[in-house]
């Protein structure tokens, strides 16, 4: 009997002139939808003969590589000698038609093969092989974790694309050293693993960084965070109030304090410290990114956050953003800056306000509750696994005893988020500096507001144009009439 198919999704992708069709379809056989590749523009009888000429190259070429070589280095070096071998076959194709056969050659045979095609999808933000056996499985934005049509042929091949990824950065994979944690340079995150510490096969996890970053009007757009949620943050962030995204893992904790940093002023400096590069702030800003550094392999030159966070405040900021708080030195130092002056924005692992507060005050952090009161707002990140929605939580004011009061609550009923409690140690905060009154506080939100909606009416989502925005509103120029 044959089986039923339904197609949910489909669109084209452009990987070096190669073209790429992409189609999701669900299947009566399948638990989850199924993402198919194929490429358009080379025919089959071509990819016999390029398999030809692979062989001939293979058997031609590859005893001059050096195991240190980066594999960029390679690929240019093996471009005119596969250059040599397409002309021999394909003596009337233009230059074109080369240039994207030497390229399909080269990703096939010396990159990742068709994980570079599924690199190049800014709809994908997962790539996940578990072993030789079963098909790649990818983690789409809009329709979550999809089987795809890609198998990679054997489990030396994924041994070796782990190999090829650590040798472009200066890292290795081995039977004695079977785990590896490396960086693409495009800023993916890769995860590898050897059997049988893996006891299925090995794995590659490829975690793809965002090329577009998410801003505050995506999430708003994505109903991420109300308008109301959004304008209290910005609030927030203008008055110098430090703030940390708490989530679960890939709740959007990063992208959340990305779209934070949306309201940043241009004429303030800020520093931000991570393990990876992820955030990006808009242009036109005061911005130094810092990284941390791995020890080389005699465990020398490694360089950890608490290097960079005592360092940071040498460098005279205003505002400081921390990748990821892990443990209690960091902590200390982040809120003994937040008590002398500093305004710092970071991310916690905790599934909600009440264990953000925990997490703080408890083995490994460890903070005593009285500093906590340094800390202005929580921003809680979810994930519904189900239906792979993101959402924010909570929004949550951390009291004068180092309590959390939850003032916005995700309703998942009606899927939003809505005012539970009246703010009160931000009013009195708000009040003590700048001298605003509770009414002239909540005129100033709805000011927000309406300028959020004119944004999100226009669809007004590249960084460097809310950058502007922000930088206008700050100095008090209209923009309303600014050609965006």
């Amino acid at each position: 009997m044959e089986k039923r198919e339904k197609a949910i999704d489909a669109y084209a992708l452009n990987v070096d002139d190669i073209v790429v069709d992409v189609s999701i379809t669900i299947r009566e056989d399948e638990p989850v939808p199924v993402y198919r590749i194929s490429i358009t523009n080379i025919s089959n009888t071509t990819k016999v003969i390029l398999e030809k000429i692979r062989d001939e190259f293979v058997a031609e070429g590859t005893k001059t590589i050096s195991e240190d070589t980066p594999i960029s280095d390679v690929q240019e070096q093996f471009r005119e000698k596969i250059l040599k071998l397409l002309a021999k076959y394909f003596p009337n194709a233009d230059k074109k038609t080369m240039d994207m056969l030497i390229n399909y050659i080269l990703q096939q045979n010396i990159g990742l093969g068709n994980l570079d095609i599924l690199l190049k999808d800014a709809n994908l933000e997962e790539i996940v092989v578990n072993n030789a056996n079963e098909p790649v499985w990818v983690y789409h934005r809009r329709y979550g974790w999809l089987k795809t049509n890609v198998l990679l042929q054997s489990e030396s091949r994924i041994r070796h694309y782990s190999t090829i990824i650590g040798r472009d950065v200066g890292k290795e994979i081995t039977l004695l050293n079977p785990l590896m944690d490396a960086h693409l340079k495009t800023g993916d995150r890769v995860n590898a693993t050897l059997s049988p510490i893996s006891s299925k096969g090995n794995t590659l996890t490829i975690r793809k960084f965002a090329v577009k970053p998410w801003t505050i009007i995506d999430f708003i757009k994505e109903n991420t965070i109300s308008f109301e949620g959004a304008a209290l943050l910005w609030t927030a962030v203008q008055n110098e109030l430090s703030v940390i995204v708490a989530g679960g893992t890939a709740s959007g904790k990063t992208s959340m304090l990305n779209a934070v940093s949306n309201f940043f002023p241009s004429n303030q400096r800020i520093i931000s410290l991570e393990d990876t590069r992820e955030l990006v702030l808009p242009k036109l800003l005061h911005w130094v990114p810092m990284e941390t550094r791995l020890p080389n392999p005699e465990g020398k030159g490694g360089i950890e956050m608490l290097d960079l966070i005592v360092n940071s405040l040498r460098m005279r900021p205003d505002r400081i953003i921390v990748g990821e708080i892990r443990r209690k030195r960091e902590a200390e130092v982040l809120f003994e800056a937040m008590h002398t002056g500093h305004s710092v924005y970071g991310t916690l692992h905790a599934n909600n306000a009440r264990e953000t507060i925990n997490r703080l005050t408890n083995p490994p952090i460890d903070l005593t509750k009285q500093i906590l009161s340094a800390l202005s707002l929580i921003v809680v990140q979810h994930i519904n696994r189900r239906n792979g929605k993101r959402r924010t939580l909570q929004i949550a004011e951390v009291l004068p005893s180092g309590d959390a009061r939850v003032l916005m609550q995700l309703n998942p009923v009606k899927d939003q988020l809505e005012v539970i409690n009246e703010p009160l140690a931000i009013l009195e905060t708000l009040n003590l500096y700048t001298g605003l009154s509770k009414p002239e506080v909540y005129a100033d939100l709805q000011g927000k507001i309406v300028i959020l909606k004119w944004m999100a009416s226009r669809n007004i989502t590249d960084i460097n144009k809310i950058g502007l925005i922000m930088s206008k509103y700050y100095q008090n120029k209209p923009f309303i009439d600014m050609k965006i």
